[in-house]
């Protein structure tokens, strides 16, 4: 006999979410703490550079007085529109799943997938540009906080590509060949996901100014 968590599908009564939705609630809660100590340092680095982004080749005279003048603004903003874009994607997978509808759901996330994986094209072409004219985390602090934060980033759109394909491939048994429970659980599962995805989305929205152009 399978056993079945109640909170799993409703709402606990002493928090008013459920079980998943409280652990996400958790772990975002460590994300901004991770992330707000990154940028923390980047605002005291900042503070205490007397050039920023500063000189870009050691030894040479060649400084930076805009951080545009280092980074593509072009292809990060068509990164932020991407992101938002997929943002808006997760949202209309999860309403299709509440719909009954898991067909428009596999079409919704999907292309969240794509656009993520769009993203992180963009972001390879942006890192081998660095890299084709010899700028290096190790280049000067401007590019190293440019590097770990981006790079920290990339990383959790990816682990979002995994779960989110998982949700998209094998995940989708337990919707086909379930009870309404079963369903229930993984539409709250595929709401997990997505409270994920956005926080994903909102470090770039701030990620995106403060780095690119201020």
């Amino acid at each position: 006999m399978e056993l079945q968590i109640p909170y799993e599908v409703v709402p606990r009564r002493d928090t008013g979410v459920n079980n998943a939705k409280l652990g996400i609630w958790l772990f975002l809660a460590s994300e901004v703490m991770l992330f707000g100590g990154l940028f923390a340092a980047y605002v005291f680095l900042r503070m205490g550079a007397e050039a920023w982004p500063g000189m870009m080749i050691p030894d040479t005279t060649e400084m930076a007085a805009r951080a545009d003048q280092i980074l593509s603004v072009p292809l990060a903003t068509l990164n932020t529109l991407v992101l938002i874009a997929s943002s808006v994607t997760m949202v209309m997978s999860w309403a299709s799943l509440k719909m009954k509808d898991l067909g428009k759901y596999k079409i919704y996330m999907g292309l969240t997938i794509v656009l993520a994986f769009v993203f992180l094209v963009v972001k390879y072409f942006e890192y081998g540009s660095k890299f084709g004219h010899h700028l290096y985390p190790e280049t000067n602090m401007f590019l190293a906080v440019y590097f770990v934060l981006t790079g920290l980033h990339a990383l959790h759109v990816t682990g979002g590509i995994i779960v989110n394909a998982y949700f998209w491939g094998p995940g989708t048994k337990m919707w086909t060949q379930g009870n309404d429970h079963d369903k229930e659980h993984f539409t709250n599962r595929v709401e997990v996901a997505g409270l994920y995805w956005h926080f994903v989305d909102l470090v770039w929205i701030f990620l995106f100014p403060t780095i690119y152009l201020l």
